[in-house]
């Protein structure tokens, strides 16, 4: 990160946990803690908790209050980037409208406080610390419980209306497609996201199809996973390894357009589903080289992602030392 404080704390609040790391100046995380977010509890509990979780990690650090620069947390949700406000977060009870949530945190902890929305903070990280640390314009795609994104252009993050560039999970690959939780459409993330991946494999099961996806959760529908079907695609299951192929597709679409019109020099690929690696990259490549066609697609890179789960959480505590940085210039 490299300013004025050697230290920076980045939260990544998420549906089921709360991860909160102190990172040094650059991008080791010292001192970590997790949390679960309890969100029923409602958003002043959560916030108390996260306060709590930040003050342990800098006293579990053995660093002082003045040696940190300021706090970054990553939100999965629209917010009111200016105010610190939270405006509408779809997956923790009651949507948090206009939560002061930067103000709470900075009162409680004495410290500045930035808001990022969660995926844009997982490319922040993987463009400053993981895949893309190299180029200077980049794509990232998180796949897991929906697909967020965002994008680097000119090696900075581009936020666009109140933060809200890089929604390519939102992105239509078919007018006439499934109705997506957005209210939209035939968006790429009502296709392929992990609950897309996971429906094509109880499908899959209940129309009696030969397939070892059933046999390796005793026939429980509810335990079949996109992890558990990539199981079964490596060990040679064909039905499996098409619902990966027919992600991958509906993906590489999707990436084909993103490269199309930003021409990035890399496209990152993380969140959970990643984790299936070739299965699932193999596929999107493929597609997208052959949808590609006014961009010299040979010289883009389509990787994973590094970070793993720490990407959020380095990627907010970037942003807190980008938005101090940027204060000072200022004065």
């Amino acid at each position: 990160m490299g300013n004025s404080a050697p230290y920076y704390v980045g939260v990544d609040l998420g549906g089921t946990t709360v991860a909160v790391g102190l990172l040094d100046d650059r991008g080791h995380i010292l001192e970590q803690a997790e949390a679960p977010t309890f969100a029923h509890q409602g958003h002043d509990a959560v916030i108390d908790r996260i306060a709590r979780l930040i003050q342990r990690v800098i006293e579990g650090a053995g660093v002082s209050l003045e040696e940190v620069g300021g706090i970054g947390i990553g939100v999965p949700g629209m917010l009111d980037m200016e105010r610190g406000l939270t405006l509408f977060l779809p997956n923790l009870p009651g949507t948090w409208p206009k939560v002061p949530l930067a103000p709470r945190i900075e009162q409680a902890v004495g410290l500045p406080t930035f808001l990022l929305n969660d995926v844009r903070s997982i490319t922040l990280g993987e463009k400053t610390y993981g895949a893309g640390r190299e180029v200077d314009n980049m794509v990232c795609l998180a796949i897991g419980t929906g697909i967020g994104g965002g994008v680097v252009v000119g090696g900075k993050l581009l936020l666009g209306l109140d933060g809200t560039a890089g929604e390519v999970g939102h992105q239509v690959i078919d007018p006439y497609g499934p109705r997506c939780g957005c209210g939209n459409r035939g968006c790429l993330e009502a296709f392929a996201s992990g609950p897309a991946i996971a429906s094509m494999g109880v499908r899959a099961v209940k129309q009696g199809l030969t397939t070892r996806i059933g046999e390796l959760c005793n026939y429980d529908l509810n335990a079949i996973t996109p992890k558990l079907i990539a199981q079964a695609a490596l060990e040679g299951d064909a039905v499996a390894k098409e619902i990966y192929e027919l992600a991958g597709f509906y993906i590489g679409i999707g990436v084909a357009n993103l490269i199309t019109i930003l021409s990035p020099q890399m496209v990152v690929i993380g969140g959970g589903v990643a984790q299936a690696g070739e299965l699932l990259l193999a596929p999107i490549r493929e597609t997208a080289r052959q949808r590609v066609h006014v961009t010299p697609f040979e010289k883009v890179q389509i990787v994973r992602a590094e970070l793993g789960t720490d990407a959020g959480m380095i990627g907010a505590a970037v942003w807190a030392q980008q938005q101090l940085a940027a204060r000072g210039d200022k004065t």
